[in-house]
């Protein structure tokens, strides 16, 4: 679900960044509030976990690719603003030092999987909490969105941005995108994180760990 480097727009570039960078800004500030001795080994430990599955990349038709992420479970232990900022690092050490991703696209994909996956997840969770398998439903609908959302993002360069009839960017629309990615993330990727998020906070709720704020 990485968008790398010249797949979007300038304007769609900047458009993201005048939007991240303000969640990023009030993000860092809710990030402080939960830091203490007790809670930054476990931030730590799942935003390494992250990173390790995000690195585990499939590619998928329509140009990209599918990965779990993880951004959901980080939301329900320590809250959703911790889960944006803690997977946004993860994506801005795999933009920089393994070039998944890019930089030109870090604030559309930190908005994609680290922010409305948080938050999508987070308010998932809160709908069905009282279900055992609310943690699975969480992940499943928090990676959909975000799996959602980027095939948006994609989909419209080509509708917006071409010269003489060729596309500058991203050349696949809408009616490739949305089926390839929210697909494919439905069916597989949403699954596996669904599993992942309810095995891993069950484990941690029973261990009375977490500290959603």
């Amino acid at each position: 679900m990485h968008i790398p480097d010249g797949y979007i727009s300038p304007t769609t570039t900047i458009a993201t960044y005048a939007i991240a960078i303000p969640l990023w800004v009030y993000g860092f500030k809710r990030l402080k509030e939960m830091l203490n001795e007790e809670t930054m080994p476990l931030i730590g430990a799942l935003s390494a976990l992250s990173f390790i599955i995000m690195m585990f990349n499939i590619p998928i038709p329509g140009g990209t690719s599918g990965h779990a992420v993880g951004a959901v479970l980080i939301s329900l232990i320590f809250g959703p603003w911790v889960g944006f900022i803690s997977v946004s690092l993860v994506l801005l050490i795999q933009a920089v030092v393994f070039g998944d991703g890019g930089i030109s696209t870090l604030a559309v994909n930190a908005l994609s999987m680290a922010f409305i996956g948080s938050f999508g997840g987070y308010f998932i969770f809160n709908i069905f909490k009282k279900y055992k398998f609310a943690p699975f439903i969480a992940g499943w609908g928090g990676i959909v969105l975000s799996s959602l959302f980027t095939a948006i993002i994609l989909g419209i360069q080509p509708i917006f941005w071409t010269h003489n009839a060729h596309p500058l960017y991203f050349p696949f629309g809408l009616k490739t995108t949305i089926p390839a990615l929210v697909g494919a993330h439905m069916v597989v990727f949403g699954v596996v994180e669904g599993i992942f998020t309810q095995l891993i906070y069950s484990y941690l709720k029973d261990k009375k760990a977490i500290y959603e704020a």
